[in-house]
């Protein structure tokens, strides 16, 4: 074996990594729940960091035939109300206006949406009993554990994170973490 791909691999273990600050991060937080708060704490971090350095003007923008700047945001804030109790949990007392991705489209808006549809995701998170996590339950109609639920709440956040850089990109928005 070349001592490259070991070298990188330790490099890469040994690496500092950067979470986002503990907002939402109880002490009482252990393991999953700590785990999966903490990927929502980054995801929000970055979604809120990104939606404020979009000009109120780029939130109607979209590449042709795919959803506008705030249709993405407003779809993260809708899946992190919606989907955290197919586990079972309360739902959220946040309602999502009919139609929200066509009709919450300002900047303060869909930052308020955005904000406290994170606070919910971890609420959520710590309400589900650690005893419930390998509980299966159904995503939109697939078995899946109640920690898997809880984890693709996580990671649909990151999922459109991704393409809310590439939206930033096209026009010429440096995303802020990255400066």
């Amino acid at each position: 074996m070349r001592p490259y791909p070991l070298l990188l691999t330790v490099t890469l273990l040994a690496a500092p990594v950067r979470v986002a600050p503990a907002q939402g991060n109880p002490a009482s937080a252990t393991g999953v729940k700590k785990d999966i708060i903490a990927q929502l704490n980054d995801a929000e971090s970055k979604l809120v960091q990104l939606a404020k350095a979009f000009p109120d003007a780029k939130f109607g923008w979209s590449p042709p035939g795919a959803r506008t700047v705030s249709e993405v945001f407003i779809h993260v804030a809708a899946e992190n109300i919606d989907i955290p109790p197919m586990t079972g949990v309360p739902a959220s007392a946040t309602k999502m206006p009919a139609n929200a991705e066509k009709t919450v489209t300002t900047k303060a808006a869909v930052l308020d949406l955005l904000t406290k549809s994170f606070a919910y995701a971890k609420a959520s998170v710590m309400a589900l009993p650690d005893a419930q996590m390998d509980a299966s339950a159904s995503y939109l109609g697939t078995p899946m554990s109640k920690r898997g639920i809880m984890m693709a709440v996580a990671s649909h956040g990151n999922e459109h994170l991704g393409q809310l850089i590439a939206y930033a990109r096209v026009n010429s928005i440096v995303p802020p973490w990255s400066q």
